[in-house]
């Protein structure tokens, strides 16, 4: 593994815009830090698909990030974390991390009673790899996992934590919060996964001095880019939400054989202009 540059940017894919949550923490903690975000919105949702098609999607989106000379990868989606982690992790020149092992280091702790549930996509909850990573750190916890929407059931198993394991949940949490019952602690894996990232960054040598030295700054510090594969009607809007702050500009990406990771011929803005192109395009 060659040592990346401290000033390239990290780089965050998820299936879709969910994972702007992820960036939100990551630019909360890392202000400092360029980031490069990849939404495969053309494909999404990855967790009602085969693993091997998961597989080779996580793939193309890595690929793709990796052609944008990122110095780390975070898998932000529960579905790609949970079955092409380990395959991403060894055969990637630059460091990986998933949201699944942070998700549950943040479940332990906010469990009390030790009996814990997990809500996500069935490739998510079929894997078992939340059940795995929390045995791995605490041996007597209870799991129950269930695919959403299962949510009454698993308040009746008398768990005290919940985790969202799938990014596009937190614009849920309110309902997710009320279908699960008083004294049920909602745990988002975001900010625990910004926090590995930032271990992994001090660790390695290659994160972005406080002083930005070498790197051109924005305002609000580090640059954020946004690639989609799809510009959906509401990304702007959507996004915005799971981000916390307007997208900016966004450009539109193919994936796969066909777009073999090729950037659009055209840009699209956040704002009016933005949305009065994609109406044009659409008639």
């Amino acid at each position: 593994m060659t040592q990346p540059r401290p000033a390239a940017p990290i780089g965050v894919f998820d299936s879709g815009i969910g994972g702007l949550t992820v960036v939100a923490e990551l630019r909360r903690r890392l202000p400092h830090e360029h980031i490069v975000y990849l939404g495969d919105t053309a494909r999404v949702p990855y967790g009602s698909k085969s693993v091997e098609t998961v597989r080779r999607f996580a793939w193309e989106d890595a690929r793709f990030l990796l052609g944008r000379g990122v110095k780390l990868i975070v898998v932000a989606c529960h579905s790609a974390s949970s079955v092409a982690l380990d395959e991403l992790k060894g055969n990637i020149g630059v460091p990986v991390i998933g949201v699944v092992e942070p998700g549950a280091r943040a479940l332990c702790r906010a469990t009390r009673a030790g009996r814990v549930g997990v809500i996500g996509t069935v490739a998510t909850v079929r894997s078992a790899s939340y059940e795995r990573a929390l045995r791995a750190l605490r041996p007597d916890v209870e799991v129950v996992a269930r695919p959403t929407p299962l949510l009454v059931p698993l308040a009746e198993e008398g768990i005290d934590a919940l985790l969202l394991g799938c990014t596009h949940f937190p614009l849920l949490r309110r309902a997710i919060a009320r279908a699960a019952g008083r004294g049920v602690r909602i745990v988002d894996s975001s900010a625990e996964t910004a926090a590995a990232v930032a271990a992994v960054l001090t660790r390695t040598g290659i994160g972005v001095r406080e002083s930005g030295v070498g790197v051109r700054k924005t305002r609000a510090g580090g640059a954020l880019k946004v690639y989609l594969t799809d510009l959906t009607p509401s990304f702007e809007t959507v996004g915005a939400r799971f981000l916390g702050a307007a997208l900016g500009e966004v450009t539109r990406v193919s994936l796969g054989e066909e777009g073999r990771g090729q950037v659009g011929s055209r840009k699209r803005e956040a704002g009016s202009k933005g949305r009065a192109e994609k109406n044009r395009e659409g008639r």
